[in-house]
């Protein structure tokens, strides 16, 4: 590995390993749930269409993962306010909550797995995260709103 992007390339492949979603044990939501989650807290009610450009999937995956989630109470279908036939998925306030308790879960699992690093050390590391994924999403032109989705 001659390079550092290498060691990146290499190291956030085995990032994507991880989930700590799917911790054995942890009786939490899968990953596409909790993104598409996160994203209807963040954004507020979206259509298919909203969210398959968000997310950048598919309608037919999205139309899948949507209705699991309505089967589980996680999300509703709601008319659209601007009138037309189109119809937006909300956040429920089931979903709501076991996001915030899946938010919480993973967050104490974060705590134990830094436990041993410094506080400058996690701030740091913190800021070059949110600064990657925001190349990230600049470069795929789909950027991840994060004005209300967490708190720092």
């Amino acid at each position: 590995m001659d390079k550092p992007t290498h060691l990146i390339e290499f190291e956030t492949m085995l990032l994507g390993r991880y989930s700590l979603a799917s911790r054995r044990g942890a009786n939490r939501m899968d990953r596409s749930a909790y993104t598409l989650l996160n994203r209807l807290h963040g954004e507020g009610p979206m259509s298919i269409g909203q969210l398959s450009e968000a997310l950048g999937l598919e309608a037919s995956t999205l139309r899948r993962q949507t209705a699991a989630m309505m089967r589980a109470g996680l999300i509703e279908r709601i008319p659209d306010p601007e009138g037309g036939m189109a119809r937006l998925f909300r956040i429920t306030p089931e979903g709501s909550r076991q996001l915030d308790s899946d938010r919480t879960k993973s967050v104490r699992d974060l705590d134990n797995i830094m436990a041993d690093w410094t506080p400058d050390d996690v701030a740091a590391f913190a800021a070059y995260l949110e600064r990657f994924n925001t190349d990230i999403e600049r470069y795929h032109g789909r950027p991840w709103p994060r004005h209300s989705t967490i708190s720092h």
